[in-house]
């Protein structure tokens, strides 16, 4: 549902973000840009698990539907009947 892609998105933003920041602070203290790097990519990886299997908070407003509709009776019929043979020549 739209909805809850809307929160997936949200969600997989905000850690994004956050963890952006975490990352670039701790990086810039102890001046390693590798453990800024890791710090994103563990971001990454969290807000995959929390975004990508679809977890039923994401599915509390299932879109409703058209019901089935048959074909024509034309069709049904036709599709119904028998090939015709053909005598040989």
């Amino acid at each position: 549902d739209y909805k809850g892609q809307k929160l997936a998105e949200q969600i997989f933003q905000g850690i994004i973000l956050v963890s952006a920041v975490i990352g670039f602070i701790y990086g810039y203290i102890t001046e390693q840009f590798g453990w800024t790097v890791y710090i994103v990519m563990a971001g990454f990886a969290l807000s995959c698990l929390l975004t990508l299997p679809p977890w039923p908070m994401y599915r509390r407003n299932p879109l409703k539907w058209l019901p089935v509709q048959e074909s024509g009776m034309e069709e049904k019929k036709a599709a119904d009947r028998k090939p015709k043979r053909h005598s040989k020549s």
